[in-house]
């Protein structure tokens, strides 16, 4: 027996999906109840009188190319929130299953568990390691009613990466009884370069309801190491293209199958689905490791310029395009930025970061406007 069957919700591994209108390009449209003609002003190619492509695969693949995964192994969302979500609902009956999360960390997943009614247990991480995993300790919790465990890397708002070996050592542990999700929303940022441990070139089985259905081929790219191992990317960060809202879960094909099930039919708007295949050009790609070195270059001299200041105590090191401060008064700090028409995040409300704000990096011009502010 697969071991999805033995985690997920059994109401949701017998659901049916919803069986949207068929999506043959070339033929005339009279099955979806759509209106035939298009509104004044709309310029979009495939007409917004129509219903999106789920799960356009011209997008897929698109962004399969860029994460270089295979396709089968990719969802598309409306940004990592809604994959987050997604995960939560397929996978915890309320009132019965748990998600971890590894305080302090970014808010969602436990919105989003306890939305569904799913129990959250917290491990928090080690400060006293720079914010490491504390492994052992986060095994000892998964107890049998885990079903979800998500870890940001590099972490939101501390700002450092996760061990690999540690995440690895988490899915192994847990394979068979828990799905680990590791968020990788600011990995472009991230300076080490060596390769993603979480990913392997590996043979695929597509599991029934995928993409592909049933057949087995050999994966062109790459796929999550273990089959309890998913990763989240988005297009928000790096990619500049937050208001666009699109993200990626990168899973197993069976878990891909599963959430499907639970994505709605016509998820993402075809004007996004025509905009970001438009934004992810060849010329986006080329520019796109110049933006990251700059976001980077100003992440060093931001951090040693805030370090100076009488004000700050202690900033974080961070492979994100943000920065924790420790500051001597918070609140101060967040009033004379708001003075020079500047706005930070306060970090204050995080389990041990009760004199912290977050500071995203800006351009060079934001970013000196907010060192005199705090000068």
């Amino acid at each position: 027996m697969s071991w999805i069957r033995q985690v997920a919700r059994p109401d949701i591994l017998a659901l049916e999906p919803y069986a949207h209108a068929a999506w043959q390009q070339g033929l005339t449209r009279l099955h979806a109840n759509e209106l035939p003609w298009r509104v004044s002003g709309d310029e979009s190619d495939a007409g917004l009188n129509r219903y999106p492509e789920p799960q356009a695969r011209a997008l897929v693949e698109r962004l399969a190319q860029l994460y270089r995964v295979s396709p089968e192994t990719l969802l598309i969302c409306r940004g990592s929130d809604e994959a987050i979500d997604l995960l939560v609902r397929a996978f915890c009956r309320a009132g019965e299953d748990a998600v971890v999360v590894c305080p302090p960390t970014f808010g969602m997943y436990a919105m989003a568990a306890r939305i569904q009614g799913a129990r959250v247990l917290e491990v928090p991480l080690r400060a006293d390691r720079g914010f490491a995993l504390d492994t052992d300790r986060l095994l000892e919790r998964c107890t049998r009613n885990v079903k979800l465990v998500f870890l940001c890397s590099p972490n939101n708002p501390t700002g450092n990466l996760l061990d690999q070996a540690a995440i690895l050592r988490v899915a192994d542990a847990l394979a068979g009884r828990a799905l680990v999700v590791v968020d990788q929303a600011y990995i472009e940022f991230a300076t080490d370069t060596a390769p993603d441990a979480l990913l392997a070139r590996t043979p695929i089985l597509a599991a029934e309801g995928s993409v592909t259905g049933t057949e087995r081929k050999e994966a062109p790219l790459r796929m999550p190491r273990t089959a309890n191992l998913a990763i989240l990317r988005t297009l928000s960060k790096a990619h500049g293209l937050a208001g666009a809202r699109l993200g990626s879960l990168i899973a197993h094909p069976e878990v891909i199958a599963l959430v499907r099930k639970v994505i709605p039919p016509y998820a993402v708007p075809q004007v996004i689905l025509e905009s970001v295949m438009a934004l992810l050009s060849p010329l986006h790609l080329r520019t796109l490791p110049r933006r990251i070195a700059q976001v980077r270059a100003e992440r060093t001299r931001m951090l040693q310029a805030l370090a100076m200041l009488s004000g700050v105590t202690a900033v974080l090191p961070s492979e994100t395009n943000f920065l924790l401060a420790h500051f001597v008064d918070p609140a101060r700090a967040l009033a004379r930025a708001n003075a020079a028409q500047l706005l930070v995040r306060d970090a204050r409300g995080y389990p041990g970061l009760h004199r912290a704000l977050r500071i995203s990096i800006g351009t060079p011009e934001e970013n000196d406007r907010l060192l005199r502010a705090w000068v």
